[in-house]
Formats: C-alpha cells, structure tokens, sequence
C-alpha cells in the first residue's frame, strides 16, 4: 500500500502550524504535515504488536491510518494530533470527574481537574450529591455554604491553569431540576458574573417534563440529596440568601402531608419559565433530558451517568473520557454519468478502519489520572461522528431545511452507526469484548460481544473541519462566500474573497457567477434575498440563518435516532426571536427524544444579562410585588467644561477584543483626570460603540467630580462569555480591559507623580509590563449551552472581530473560530 500525496489548503496549513505541528521553546515549527500524520499514526498503529500483529503488518497498518488522515477522509480529534509520539501523550479532550458530598473528596475532585486541565483537557461534572445550602454538617455541628460557593472553587482552580499555548480549561456544570439550590445554580453566570469557563445545564427526567406538559401549575418539588426530604419553594424566596430551612417541607415529622397555598409557591411552569428566559438571554442554561441518557446507558451495571463532557455530545461516567473521531461526508460524493452520489462502499470502509483507530487510541493514550486509565479501558467508548454534511448536501442538491435533508441525515447516521456496531463487534472476535462487558447491554439485551461498550457520537470539529477543508459537524455553513484577510502586516492589503466550492462550481456552471456577486454575497451572508441567483440553487445553498429553529431542530433529532451518545448542534435563532419560541424549542426537543437541547440567539451575548432586583429576589411569573426603591433626594452635578487644549496619557491594553488604546486627559494644575477615550484596534461595531459609550459616561462622571478609583470598581472583574488569558490573569470583558488599563495609569501616578509622567523623566518601565497574553486567542465559556453563528453584513449586526485577522468570529458548535484565517479558541 502507498501513501496518498498530501493536499491542504493555505488555510488548513496555517491552522496546522499554529496548532499541531511541534515546535522547540521559541515557537519555531519543527514538524511539516506530513511529519504530523506519520507520527499520529505510527503512534496509534503500533499497538497492533500487543495483539500479535507482525511488524510489517504494523507497518501496513500505519501507512492506513495515515491515507486515512492524509486523504481527509477521517481526522481523529484535536488532542490526538497534538499529542501522539510526543511526551504529553494525553489523546483525549475531555473527561468527568465525580463530585461527592464530603470536603475530601470535592477537593480530590478539584485536585484531580487541575490535573487534567495542566495537561489540556476539558472536565464535566454533576453538582447533585452536594447537600444543599443551610443543611446540616455532623462533623462541625454547623452547616453548609452549599454547591454554588464549592463550584466556584472548581472555576478558580480551572482559571488558575494556564493549558500551554492552545486553550484554557472547559467545563461542563451540572445539576438536577430537583436540587434544593436549583434556583440559585440557573442564576449563578447572569448574576455573579462568574464561572465563564463553564457551560451549564439543567437535567430533567422524563416524568417531569411529563408533568410539566399535562399540568405546568402543579407545584415544583426539590429533593435534599443527603436526607431525601422534600420541599416546596416558596415564590418569595431570596435568590441568594435562602436556604434549606427556608423551604416549606412537603411532608411533616410525622409522615403528613403539608398543603400550603399552590399560588404562593414556585410551580414546574414557572421554574421552566426561569430557564427558558436565560437561554433566550445568553444561551444558557441548556437542558440534559437525563432518563433519556440513561436509557442508553450500555453499562447500567456500573452506576447511573450523571453528566456530560463539556460539549454535551458525551454522557459519561465518572472517570471516562472521550475518544473522538469524525468522518468527512463531503469526500465520499462520487459522479458518475452525470449522476452525483455517495460512495457507500467507501464510506462503510472508512468506518471500518475509523473504529480501528479508536479502538487503538484508547491503548495508545496517556491518561491523567489511573482511575480514568481503568475505566476507559474497561468501557473502551469511542465516538465517531461526521463532519461536512452541509458540504455533502449541497454536492447532492438537498436542502438542509427540508423533509428529504432529515431522511438524508438519518440514512447516513444509520449507516455508520450499524457499520461502527459491526466493526465492533468484529474487533472482539479478535482482541477480546470489553472488560466491563457482562452486565451490559450488549450482554443482557443483545447477547452480542462487543470491543467498545458505545461507538457513535457526533461531536463538534472545531478546527479539524478546517484541516479537512470541510463544513462543522452537522451544522449548515456559516456562509457560502466571505472574505478571506491576507498579508495582514500591509495596511493596503484587500480581503480576498473564498467561495465555497460546490456554491462556486454551481454559479460558473449556471452562468450568474461574478466577483461583483461574490462580494454582496459576503456582504449580506445570505443568498436568499440576492436577485440574479435560480430559486433552485437558492432552495439548496441555505446558510445557518437561513434555517429555521425547528428545521435544526428536525436534524438534531434525525441524527440522535441513529447515534448511541449525544449530539453537538446548535439551535440558532434570530435576534428578534421571542422567549416563547425558545420556550416550544425546548419542548419539542423533549417530545423528538433529544437527549439535550441548547440554543442560541443572534447577539444575545451582547445583550444585557437578565436582571434581578437589588433584593436579589426571585419574581417568577405571577408571583409577589416587586419592591420598588424611593427615590432619595441627590445634589446635581454640573459637568465642568474642558479647554481645547489639554495633555493626555496613553495606554495600551489588551482585551478580547483585540488591543485597546486608551487616552486619558488630565488637568495638569489640578492632577485631575477630566476625561477617558478609547479605541479599538479589533472589535466590531457592537464592541467600538459599546466602548465609545462608556468612555463618554466615564468623562461625565470626571467632570462631574466622580473619582477614576470609582469607575475602576465599576468596571472590574466584569465577566462576558469572552475572555483573554494573561500572565496576571484573566482579561474578562470590555469593561475589566479598561479598568486594567486604568489601574496601570493609578500605579504609574501613585508611584511616580503626575508630573513626572508629563514630563517624561518618570521610569515607566519599572512598572509591571502591561498585561500581555500568554496564548493568544479568544475564550468562549458557554459552549453546549450557546453556541450559535454570528454572521457579517445584515445577519451580522451584533459581529465580534477576529484578533488574527479582522474578520467575523462565529460561534458554532460551542467553538469560537473564523473561517477567515482558521483561528479558533478550541
């Protein structure tokens, strides 16, 4: 067997050097492409000797698993490219990790995700089994400050790891609808501006959703988990102040039942109420139907699956791991005679010889931690999933929107998953069934040896669809052209302009193609509204926001019909979407057996975070009268007027939005600042304007004899779902990059004078060097539960810029990434 020349595109290659390839200390790429796919899959072939492969077998193997990668066909995920034949030899992205009720074992578990996130990984977590706040702690006689105040302490451990130059640790946060804290856990991002390295969502088991549905007035119910007691939540509950002992139990010391009035207590429909107006709001939390994931649990008699991996697309066990792999639908589409097709003889190889790369990297791979080393060879999961099915469907003249999209979607997903089970089960004739095998499914129900206790998943491919040059996952295109920035250090440099293939090849072929076209079509990111284009492409070439949230919907739902884990996909709305329809979403996501939903809506992370009451008081629908504030008289303050011509001092400060350039005018006889500007080298119109009104209000309240040490209390340690790792920490928002910036002006004046620092004669440098990252690179926290695609021209009102390159960040499949240049922050 030969190996396939390698073809990647300048795009491909550009992600690879920044990403994959090994490099020595100062950042010099040590590695070509070709090094890289060799290394991963003589690594991951070499474990065909352990189960009595000669060596030149293994060798023909290796030269598979490379065509494999080479042809594009099948990329492994990202850790094992990065990884394989190197020292940190950790294959995996994400694993989950147990929490239990007792201060040992939460902060093994915090010990252990630290761990995981030094060697690059993501980590899932359930917050079920900690006992609620106000409950009762034998060992101190005192109580408890309840799961909120321990998970924060998991997020600071994630924030205190810096992983490498690639990424920042991932998490997933879970809990259950009937945790006595549940209200607290929904609130806790919109609130505290806090845990934005996580995603969170909620799980809900199918007689809730049940009872919801037939009677959304009955009252909800929350279980102690230590104790079993149950309890109503009364409608005037202070979020962040109640407690156990706040709650009304539902039953007496005696065994009797209480009845109190239904109307002044917290019912399921007003409970799903809350949920649904935060996702509406930023995309979180998302919904975990938990029974559905447990009824597809393929080793019950191991304990029940109480979460996901970050993403959400991985229901794991306490100590497994994901082993990930996707196939690119788009490489299979032969023609023949006119006729366009997928090879389904080709396709059911690649599958056969996917599993075999899977089932090979779980004996390659360096675990973090030996529980986790036990389990995953026990269970042997592995996920393979697709990628490239926009790309595949436009080869084929199918609307993703449509009845025969779905049917598509589900053939195919069917097909791999009964190949995967077959190659599977092929492996344990060989090498023998997984370890945990009796007691699982495939031993009580099917009577069928199996190598890997699960095969399918579909997962999110981040950058490895950018290598393969192909559409994300299961998700439609971004967009069908945009522009591509080059030669970036020339200021002169114009955009170039990318079409994708299949739509370029249909254009030319059909006549209406031109570079004036192509430019509008970048500039609108949709072709449905463009004159000129045949109605019949437009019905085929649909992008992201031209599909509706219940045509996503429809595929999730096709693809979790034929897959054993979960599914990673995006239910993108429009911005002027209502909560009432992110509310029927969520339920016909249920009522189509998703295992989970999450959703997202165009700009909502630009959007305010839902507010609450000063009182911090929980107003559910229907419930008790807001407090309303007096208004207490206040002296007026009349800005001063400023002289045309004042000094100013500059700085320079990062943020997540590129480097910020910040001037602050001061008064040179007074040593007052009177005013604050700031620009923005990167960022996007929502980002520029929401500065430029903040640096105005600064200036107002300056003029108006407000102190700057005010507005840095303001602005700090304001957290947004995008953030900036730096070696002094965490850049979290527009608003905390200023008040950085700020505060380096208080220190250089406190310690030098403001004179001094007119003057020039002050040692600037002395002072701590300017917060500078140590990866670049955006940090997305709310993945599973807000990914969604933010698009340019009139879809892409609420844009967010490339820091690589200028272009449109998008956010899909709980990745932050530019199809511009190939940067992405997973």
């Amino acid at each position: 067997m030969e190996r396939v020349d390698l073809n990647l595109t300048e795009n491909a290659m550009k992600v690879l050097q920044t990403r994959y390839l090994k490099k020595d200390k100062a950042g010099n790429v040590l590695e070509k492409a070709e090094d890289m796919f060799t290394r991963v899959a003589r690594t991951v072939a070499a474990v065909e000797a352990r189960y009595g492969l000669a060596p030149d077998e293994v060798k023909q193997v290796e030269v598979n698993f490379y065509n494999l990668m080479a042809s594009q066909k099948f990329m492994p995920n990202s850790p094992t490219l990065m990884n394989a034949g190197r020292e940190m030899g950790m294959l995996s992205a994400c694993f989950v990790l147990p929490v239990k009720d007792s201060i040992n074992d939460i902060f093994e578990a915090i010990k252990q995700t630290a761990l995981i996130q030094k060697a690059g990984g993501g980590t899932g977590f359930a917050f079920d089994e900690l006992r609620p706040t106000g409950d009762y702690i034998s060992s101190s006689g005192g109580t408890t400050s309840g799961p909120i105040s321990f998970w924060r302490a998991f997020s600071e451990a994630t924030n205190a790891i810096q992983q490498g130059a690639f990424r920042r640790g991932a998490n997933m946060g879970m809990m259950n609808i009937h945790h006595p804290d549940i209200l607290k856990f929904i609130f806790a991002k919109q609130e505290l501006n806090q845990f934005n390295n996580y995603n969170i969502s909620v799980k809900v088991s199918d007689a809730w959703m049940d009872e919801l549905i037939a009677n959304s007035d009955s009252p909800h119910v929350v279980r102690n988990p230590r104790t079993g007691e149950e309890y109503y939540i009364p409608k005037d509950v202070d979020i962040w102040k109640y407690d156990v002992r706040t709650l009304i139990p539902v039953r007496s010391e005696t065994g009797k039942a209480i009845e109190p009035d239904p109307k002044t207590l917290f019912s399921k429909g007003e409970l799903w109420k809350i949920i649904v107006k935060n996702a509406h709001a930023t995309g979180e939390p998302g919904v975990i139907f938990i029974d559905r994931i447990n009824r597809d649990n393929p080793t019950p008699q191991l304990g029940r699956i109480e979460a996901t991996n970050p993403c959400g697309e991985q229901p794991l066990l306490p100590y497994e791991a994901c082993n990930l792999g996707s196939i690119n639908l788009a490489a299979f589409i032969k023609k023949e005679d006119d006729e366009v097709a997928l090879d389904w003889v080709a396709l059911g190889e690649t599958v056969d010889d996917a599993i075999r790369f899977l089932d090979n990297v779980i004996d390659a791979n360096q675990y973090p931690l030996p529980e986790i080393d036990k389990l995953c060879k026990s269970n042997r999961k592995i996920g393979l999933g697709v990628m490239g099915f926009a790309d595949a469907l436009f080869s084929l003249g199918i609307a993703y929107n449509s009845e025969e999209g779905v049917e598509f979607a589900e053939q195919v997903m069917k097909f791999i998953n009964d190949r995967g089970h077959q190659a599977s089960e092929h492996l344990a004739k060989t090498r023998g069934a997984f370890g945990n095998w009796q007691g699982s499914i495939w031993d009580t129900k099917y009577n069928v040896p199996m190598r890997n206790a699960a095969v399918t998943t579909v997962a999110p491919t981040g950058t490895i669809s950018m290598l393969t040059n192909c559409s994300s996952g299961i998700e439609p295109l971004f967009s069908l052209v945009f522009f591509r920035n080059v030669l970036k250090e020339r200021k002169d440099a114009k955009p170039m302009i990318e079409v994708n293939k299949c739509f370029l090849d249909v254009a030319k072929e059909r006549g209406f193609y031109s570079e004036a076209l192509m430019e509008k079509i970048a500039q609108e990111g949709s072709i449905q509204h463009i004159e000129g284009i045949p109605e019949e492409v437009k019905r085929v070439f649909v992008c992201a926001h031209d599909v509706t949230p219940e045509w996503h919907l429809k595929m999730q739902a096709a693809f979790q019909k034929q897959c054993d884990a979960s599914i990673s996909k995006t239910i993108n709305f429009p911005h002027d979407a209502t909560v009432d329809q992110v509310d029927e979403i969520y339920k016909t996501a249920y009522k189509l057996a998703c295992k989970g939903v999450t959703v997202y809506r165009d700009g909502c992370r630009n959007d305010q975070p839902m507010a609450t009451e000063k009182t911090k008081k929980a107003q559910a629908p229907g419930g008790a009268e807001e407090k309303v504030c007096k208004e207490v008289a206040a002296p007026k303050f009349e800005p001063v007027s400023v002289p045309d011509c004042l000094p100013a001092i500059r700085i320079r400060q990062l943020t997540p939005f590129g480097h910020m350039h910040v001037s602050i005018t001061v008064d040179p006889t007074k040593e007052k600042e009177l005013e604050v500007f700031a620009q923005l080298g990167k960022g996007g119109d929502v980002a520029a304007s929401d500065l430029e009104a903040i640096c105005r209000m600064i200036s107002l309240f300056l003029r108006s004899g407000g102190s700057l040490k005010h507005v840095i209390n303001q602005l700090k340690d304001i957290g947004s779902s995008l953030t900036i790792p730096s070696k002094d920490g965490r850049i979290m928002s527009l608003g905390d990059g200023l008040s950085k910036a700020l505060m380096r002006y208080l220190r250089a004046k406190t310690r030098f004078g403001l004179s001094a620092m007119l003057l020039g004669t002050a040692r600037l440098e002395d002072l701590d060097k300017p917060l500078e990252a140590k990866g670049k690179g955006l940090v997305k926290s709310g993945a599973a539960g807000g990914a969604g695609a933010i698009t340019g021209g009139k879809l892409g009102i609420f844009k967010i810029k490339c820091p690589e390159c200028n272009g449109v960040l998008t956010f899909e499949e709980g990745c932050v990434k530019c199809h511009g240049c190939g940067y992405a922050q997973c």
